[in-house]
């Protein structure tokens, strides 16, 4: 047994200690020993925050010592303590007692050197202890923790404290008595804190949390005072503060508490938004983050959160974004989480039908279909949910891949359920429906019988009394009225009505969905009245309409099929009766339905066509106003597609907007309005350059007026047309979409930049459709000829280089003609070909004969007695529609006079050019302010790989008498042979400002960005060519065949290779409209140089000029189609 420890040094460490419980139920920030000497010494451990498992490690020592009493002195017992504090940085009072012992001196060395346990009274049936070691030692270590003086507290201290050991008292012996003493100490506490005091924050939350611990207990029926406490305290500890966190828990407890005894949303809705700050704020292994994370903490929010209902605000879908943090991959409810946000994303888009709502549902539900691939509970209703919105986006954008997966969707849930599982008729209702929508689309038969056969079945499982007979009934006869329009069977139009009807009768006044059914029944009587003009049918299916209408906020999806409905109806009745009321009805509900925002673009632009049909086919004056709504809807659905090779699908998409533009003109012809005609056409044609174009529209005037914005549209400007063009190779359709939605973020970024461009007064215009103020700058160097080729009228429009425009009515030429003309062309340029050199091209002439008298002569009559413009004059043609594919400017009278001298043919007396679209000029020309020292290279491939096309023998000799005829003051490069490469071509074609290209070329008429170049290894093709920026090309030359051919589905896109280049920065080009005889071109090819060049000044506005002599001066020696074949385009 050791010796008395009188006169010695006795060293105690507290090593750690466990099983750490507060009578309180408060989570401490910190738990701390306190030892007693009996002499009004004491010493304090740090303190040390609790770990998820109850315990703190501390390694804290004290030098005691015994010196100071005599040796008759029987030495007082010392008093250990173990408390928590509940403050992390200023702690007032002493906190709450866990455990307190007594222990003798001498019973501290009973252990010698080794540590022991000192275990304490329990704390809810726990008992905690500490690890502790006596070590006597004969002189005190400063470096140890050291005693100070016991002194009286303040009374706040006091309060404090008494107001702990009250509350711990309550909570242990549930006596009231206790926790109004405690309330009293808290208060008294919080009365000595003012507003500015260091621990009013503290004060406050142990008012508040006595208060909760008693309407826990029901002995406190306010927790309105608590939680108002709480967030008080809250306001005091901002961000950074010790505290805070422990605050955010305090807060979240009170409103969980008062969720869970009054049920309010809003309480697990806050307390949701606090865990989102409270968690990154918990360090992993704290007691705080185990309890915050736990079954009573997080996860219970997350529960009680799910089972809140589905909310389309801003605030419920935050909601929903915050519950998705916390709970990450891996936690169990992620799947619940991913499921709730995309089901309140979609119930936005519903309402409000913003794209990138659908767009972030079907990511979400993606997400969930492959993160829980493996798991079979409800992955039925995994692959129904992303099925569903695939159906949606398909209505919103009309890409008919993601119908065909949705039906792939909903036909493998039905796989995956048995006959008879309880949702198979849900099942079979949601396949009939897509099949429906695709039957409406491709006219598939079998898609509407299967969609009958699914809906009759579903019935059979929807027997009478069923919660969703009603709806299967109004699907039934959509199903039904859809057959009956394409088959015209009576028989499904009579069951349709008697189906509708059984279905109205099951619906309450108040059920949400009646609105359908009024609109079916109204669309099978207003069916049944085109058939048998009963006034009952259509007077019931107006009102019909009109009651769904009323049942509908302004808002709502379902207006939009309510709109189209009652315009259906009014214009029914008005070929019946005849009453202008009615047609003046229909077309305003085809205004109110193509304008309703909640639709997509696809079907608001159908509604607008229909709106432009019906507005022709009866001549009634919103006709041009129906042209200008479908020509900004379209412009805004193509500008929602990411790739290039998109946005053609999508302008293909609708064969009625093909002549949109051009019929627009022409009503706005019809309609006296020649400026807005130019702009019209100007507007619709040449959309897909025009789209791209706005990326590279100079901004050298902006930089000048704001440097800044300047810099953040060009880089936008970029950033769109980089991920457009990364989206066109993406195979993968989840990566797919997320493509779509990043372009269509950026766009809306780049978007705001214009806006805010357009805020400063110079550049109010800036990328807006522009003004014929605007294109009339195009006229200065001469006039422009706009030939429109509409199916109402085909006439031309003279824009001349000041004034108003001129309008040249062409009465005997229809656009059944130009077709005709277009392909007797075709085949006279094919015989030509096969002809001799020295034959009569009789066909050709008379071809040229025609164009002259019956297009080309009314023009150049006007261009000479009423512009008085002079021979030699430049002038430029924008043609549209059928003209794309006619050789005006081969336009020739082919008459000899008397004197035996020739009739002047068009390029007799003007230098005639083309230019694709009106912006398109005007961008060349703006980019010649840009002009750099010029370099020339020719590029020549005449030996493609196997399959890629005949040898062309002439080539390398054209190259040379190229490079011969190029001043020697350009620095001066060939390419040819196995350097022609597609990679090399490129290169050359963006380090050089004037090119000579001789080559293969091939015009895709099926998918036009394909057209290409053949080099030697791989195509050149144009989507090659657009993606590059070359702004200081100047010219280039294709010896190529099929260089400047539009494309057969939308001709007004003017989509060819000589295009692509000028869009890609070339301000002239040479190109051709059919095949190249590589042997009889190079004539054409040296004469055109000589002139180009025989003042020594590369200059490439001469180019139009060059080629107009040259194709004069080797009449003789090349034939007459090798002459037309060659256009200029540009300035």
């Amino acid at each position: 047994m050791p010796s008395s420890s009188k006169n010695r040094f006795l060293k105690l460490e507290v090593i750690n200690g466990k099983n750490f419980r507060v009578h309180s139920d408060r989570i401490p920030a910190g738990i701390y020993v306190s030892i007693y000497t009996g002499w009004k010494r004491h010493w304090q451990s740090t303190i040390k925050v609790l770990s998820s498992d109850r315990s703190v490690v501390w390694g804290d020592s004290v030098t005691l010592s015994s010196h100071a009493s005599p040796a008759y002195v029987v030495l007082p017992a010392l008093s250990v303590e173990i408390r928590a504090s509940y403050e992390a940085d200023r702690m007032l009072g002493g906190g709450e007692v866990i455990g307190k012992l007594q222990m003798s001196w001498d019973g501290l060395l009973d252990h010698g050197d080794e540590l022991y346990s000192l275990s304490f009274p329990p704390v809810q049936g726990v008992r905690p202890s500490l690890t502790l070691k006596a070590t006597v030692v004969h002189t005190c270590d400063d470096q140890n923790g050291t005693l100070s003086d016991y002194f009286v507290d303040s009374k706040i201290t006091q309060d404090t404290d008494a107001g702990h050991a009250e509350l711990a008292k309550y909570v242990t012996r549930k006596r009231v008595s206790h926790l109004n003493r405690a309330i009293q100490h808290f208060q008294s506490v919080l009365d000595q804190c003012p507003v500015s005091h260091p621990d009013r924050a503290t004060a406050l939350t142990n008012l508040a949390w006595a208060y909760l611990e008693g309407y826990n207990r029901n002995d406190v029926q306010n927790i309105g005072t608590t939680t108002s406490l709480f967030r008080d305290a809250l306001a005091l500890r901002p961000q950074c503060h010790p505290d805070r966190p422990f605050s955010l828990y305090n807060f979240i407890k009170a409103l969980a508490l008062r969720y869970k005894k009054k049920s309010v949303g809003a309480d697990i809705r806050e307390a949701a938004q606090v865990y989102q700050e409270l968690l990154p704020l918990c360090p992993e292994g704290t007691y705080l983050r185990s309890t915050a994370t736990g079954a009573d903490g997080v996860d219970y929010m997350v529960r009680r959160c799910n089972k809140l209902p589905t909310d389309a605000s801003d605030e419920g879908i935050h909601l929903r974004r915050v519950v998705l943090e916390l709970c990450p991959l891996g936690h169990q409810l992620h799947r619940n989480a991913l499921n709730n946000l995309a089901r309140a994303v979609k119930a936005r888009f519903d309402q409000c039908g913003s794209i990138d709502d659908i767009d972030e549902t079907i990511q979400l539900h993606r997400e969930v279909v492959f993160l829980y691939l493996e798991e079979h509970a409800n992955r039925e209703g995994d692959l129904t949910n992303l099925a569903s919105v695939l159906h949606s986006l398909f209505h919103h954008q009309g890409k008919l891949d993601d119908l065909d997966e949705a039906i792939s969707l909903h036909e493998e849930v039905l796989r995956l359920w048995p006959v008879v599982h309880k949702s198979r008729d849900f099942s079979l209702g949601n396949l009939g429906g897509a099949l429906i929508t695709r039957f409406k689309k491709r006219s598939d038969i079998d898609d509407i019988t299967r969609a009958v056969s699914l809906y009759r079945e579903a019935l059979t499982l929807c027997l009478l009394g069923h919660p969703y007979r009603d709806t299967t009934l109004n699907n039934l006869a959509l199903a039904l009225i859809t057959r009956y329009d394409e088959l015209d069977v009576s028989e499904d139009l009579n069951e349709a009505i008697d189906r509708y009807r059984e279905s109205l009768q099951l619906k309450q006044l108040d059920n949400p969905e009646r609105h359908v059914t009024l609109r079916g029944l109204s669309s099978a009587l207003y069916s049944r009245f085109t058939q048998t003009e009963k006034n009952e049918d259509v007077e019931e299916a107006i009102t019909l309409c009109q009651e769904s209408l009323a049942s509908l906020s302004s808002l709502h999806p379902g207006r939009y099929f309510s709109y189209r409905w009652l315009q259906e109806a009014y214009l029914s009745r008005y070929r019946i009766l005849h009453n202008p009321t009615d047609l003046s009805l229909a077309i305003e509900n085809f205004r109110l339905a193509s304008g309703h925002p909640t639709q997509g673009f696809p079907r608001r632009i159908q509604t607008a066509l229909n709106w432009v049909n019906g507005a022709e086919g009866y001549q009634h004056d919103s006709a041009l106003e129906a042209y200008q709504v479908c020509l900004k809807l379209f412009e805004s659905h193509v500008m929602m597609r990411s790739s290039i090779i998109s946005r053609r699908e999508a302008a293909t998409a609708f064969r009625r907007a093909r002549s949109l533009s051009v019929d627009a003109a022409s009503c706005a012809v019809r309609c006296d309005n020649l400026q807005q005609a130019v702009e019209l056409v100007e507007q619709g044609r040449g959309q897909q350059w025009s789209l791209a174009s706005r990326l590279k529209t100079p901004v050298e005037d902006l930089e000048s007026a704001n440097p800044t914005l300047a810099h953040t549209y060009l880089e936008l400007s970029k950033r769109v047309s980089n991920v457009a063009q990364s989206s066109a190779t993406i195979t993968d359709r989840a990566a797919a979409d997320r493509a779509a939605t990043e372009y269509r973020q950026l766009t809306r970024q780049w978007e705001a930049a214009v806006a805010e461009i357009r805020n400063i007064p110079a550049f109010l215009r800036f990328l807006l459709p522009p003004s014929y103020k605007d294109l009339q700058a195009v006229a200065r160097q001469g006039p422009v000829i706009i030939l429109i080729a509409s199916q109402y009228s085909c006439s031309a429009i003279i824009v001349p280089t000041s004034g108003d425009p001129h309008h040249i009515p062409l009465p005997s030429v229809t656009l059944v003609d130009l077709t005709n003309l277009k392909d007797r062309f075709a085949r006279a340029i094919r015989q030509a070909s096969r002809m001799n050199p020295a034959e009569s091209r009789t066909d050709l002439i008379a071809l040229s004969r025609i164009i002259w008298d019956e297009i080309m002569l009314p023009i150049v009559n006007v261009l000479e007695h009423v512009l008085k413009l002079k021979r030699r004059s430049r002038i430029w043609l924008c043609l549209t529609a059928a003209f794309t594919s006619i050789p005006l400017h081969a336009a020739n009278p082919f008459i000899t006079k008397p004197d035996r001298s020739k009739e002047p043919c068009l390029e007799d007396l003007y230098i005639c050019s083309y230019t694709p679209t009106l912006s398109a000029l005007v961008r060349s020309r703006q980019l010649m302010k840009k002009r750099v020292p010029p370099s020339f290279v020719a590029i020549g491939q005449g030996q493609p790989s196997a399959g890629k096309g005949k040898e062309l023998l002439a080539v390398d000799s054209e190259l040379e008498l190229v490079h011969k005829l190029v001043p020697a003051t350009a620095n001066r490069t060939s390419i040819s042979g196995d350097a022609a490469t597609r990679a090399g071509a490129l290169e050359a074609l963006q380090e050089n400002t004037w090119v000579h290209l001789a080559c293969h070329g091939k015009q895709d008429r099926i998918q036009p960005y394909d057209s290409h170049f053949v080099m030697k290894d791989k195509h050149l093709t144009l989507l090659d060519i657009m993606e590059r920026d070359i702004p200081h090309a100047e010219f280039a030359f294709l010896s190529v065949c099929h260089t400047a051919v539009g494309d057969e589905e939308t001709p007004d896109e003017v989509i060819h290779l000589a295009a692509g280049l000028q869009f890609s920065g070339f301000k002239s080009v040479i190109g051709t409209l059919w095949e190249v005889d590589d042997a009889v071109a190079k004539h054409v090819v040296e004469a055109f140089y000589q002139y180009m060049f025989r003042d020594g000044v590369m200059d490439c506005t001469k180019a139009a000029w060059a080629l107009n002599r040259a194709t004069h001066s080797v009449k003789t020696k090349v034939p007459l189609e090798q002459r037309m074949v060659f256009v200029h385009i540009g300035v």
